[in-house]
């Protein structure tokens, strides 16, 4: 058994995408945890609606659309059965890629072009559902006298100690993002993020990039972080040793500073509802006149309910960046 100390960026990184990491393993996230696209075929088909609207703004019908972090392809397959029928989008071609660092699974539309590196130069829709709480970060912890530091980890066991201060880039990042005084205070210093997501926004030539992800904002950060882990469905400690997810919340008003393009940030409940997903319950009268469209039409406010609740998915923070057209003259709003 191996005792070596690191910090949380490079025992992250190896737990979760080295060889044998936890986004390896043959069942997918979706054998440990439940995201917007496992809870209803609705969010696929928002997606859709909004892929169809970035097509219209592009004057185009023939579109990208890239999943990053697309798990075992269930967005992508999602939106492709949405759009299939032409009514959401008549006439509309979609290129479909998929990003993921796990084998293609079998099964898999053979339409969906999949790679563990973003394409370049696609002209359409980025979306990133739940990847940028999954890019390693390091851990920072006011010491005792409010000098911040590296938190280093031991990988076998998830024990912590503090190390070096934290200087450079890191210093600077938290100094404007993240600010740690009292003793004790922590924080996930979100720099790798911020250049992940600018990188997949630079990806596009044209369109618009959208992060969904558990976030925050600097003038509520949490005073002790979020790092945790996750694993078969409930939280458990945060251990860099492959068996469990490692997540923490994302300071998406950081990675929207750090991208070119005009950028928004909004809660998945009124995201969801500019793209048509209401947990409104269908009229009692539905329920005489059509009691099996009743039935359905129930169904799917349940299913919309849970995708917008206050205190669950509803609360995940959207950050929608439009990317100027570099072909056809399209302009961000």
């Amino acid at each position: 058994m191996t005792y070596d100390w690191c910090r949380w960026r490079e025992a992250a990184e190896t737990a979760l995408y080295g060889e044998k990491g936890f986004y390896r393993r043959p069942e997918g996230p979706a054998g440990h945890f439940r995201t917007s696209v496992h809870a209803s075929p609705l969010f696929a088909t928002a997606v859709a609606r909004l892929l169809a609207g970035t097509a219209r703004e592009l004057g185009t019908d023939s579109v990208g659309l890239v999943d990053v972090g697309a798990g075992r392809g269930e967005l992508l397959t999602g939106v492709l059965a949405a759009l299939r029928d032409g009514t959401l989008a008549p006439g509309l071609t979609v290129r479909a890629y998929a990003v993921e660092v796990a084998p293609r699974p079998p099964g898999l539309d053979p339409a969906v072009e999949w790679s563990a590196e973003l394409p370049q130069d696609v002209r359409g829709l980025l979306f990133a559902n739940e990847w940028l709480d999954n890019v390693p970060v390091d851990v920072a912890e006011a010491d005792p006298d409010g000098v911040p530091r590296y938190v280093l980890v031991r990988r076998a066991d998830g024990t912590e100690r503090l190390g070096d201060p934290v200087t450079g880039a890191d210093a600077r990042w938290l100094a404007r993002w993240w600010p740690l005084s009292r003793p004790g205070d922590r924080a996930e210093i979100g720099r790798p993020r911020d250049e992940a997501w600018a990188r997949a926004v630079a990806s596009l030539s044209g369109g618009t990039a959208v992060a969904v992800d558990y976030a925050h904002v600097r003038a509520a950060r949490p005073p002790f972080g979020t790092l945790t882990g996750f694993r078969g469905g409930r939280e458990v400690p945060p251990v860099p040793d492959g068996s469990c997810d490692l997540t923490s919340q994302v300071a998406l008003d950081a990675c929207a500073a750090a991208a070119d393009g005009a950028a928004e940030l909004l809660d998945q409940r009124a995201a969801l509802r500019e793209l048509g997903v209401s947990g409104g319950r269908p009229p009692l009268a539905q329920a005489s006149a059509d009691p099996a469209g009743y039935v359905r039409a129930l169904a799917s406010a349940g299913e919309a309910a849970e995708l917008t609740a206050r205190g669950g998915l509803g609360d995940f923070g959207w950050l929608r960046q439009r990317v100027p057209d570099r072909e056809g003259g399209y302009c961000p709003a």
